[in-house]
């Protein structure tokens, strides 16, 4: 968007620039700010959503071709396909049991200890956590994913956090 605060895909191919920062066959976007020390928070509305991949990549992430999504290859990721299964992305998955549907997801990030942990913001439930080490300046991720024919349209939304 204009604004830089929401992403979302829709059913026309666009004709934009093909430059190294650009993915060229997955629907997601790094964010303009990275981080490579300190603690960092911020939250996600994935309301009305069947499918979404959120969380952080490596800015030196490989983003031509094939993408294998993991930590090993820089990208930390927690995903919803199909309204139901929710999964944080590694070789193999980490599939997740998740009973209460969230809308609204808190990303924490403490880049000194290689920390990305996700949160059910209104349930105020911890998600998953992981642990290892970035290596690089981390970006946050977003992926509305497809489209879904219309089945997903909605907008994955970065939402103003109090402090």
């Amino acid at each position: 968007s204009a604004d830089g605060k929401q992403v979302h895909c829709g059913e026309r191919h666009q004709l934009v620039p093909d430059n190294p920062e650009r993915f060229d066959r997955v629907v997601c976007v790094l964010a303009h700010q990275g981080f490579s020390s300190g603690r960092h928070y911020w939250e996600v509305n994935v309301a009305g959503k069947t499918d979404w991949d959120l969380g952080l990549a490596r800015r030196s992430v490989n983003r031509k071709g094939k993408i294998t999504v993991s930590p090993t290859h820089g990208y930390w990721i927690l995903s919803l396909r199909d309204r139901t299964d929710y999964a944080f992305r590694g070789v193999p998955s980490n599939n997740l049991m998740i009973n209460i549907r969230p809308s609204r997801i808190g990303i924490y990030v403490d880049c000194d200890k290689g920390l990305v942990s996700f949160y059910n913001v209104e349930a105020k439930l911890l998600i998953y956590s992981f642990t290892g080490s970035f290596l690089d300046t981390v970006h946050p991720f977003f992926s509305p994913c497809t489209n879904k024919s219309g089945q997903n349209e909605a907008p994955v939304i970065i939402c103003p956090v109090a402090e």
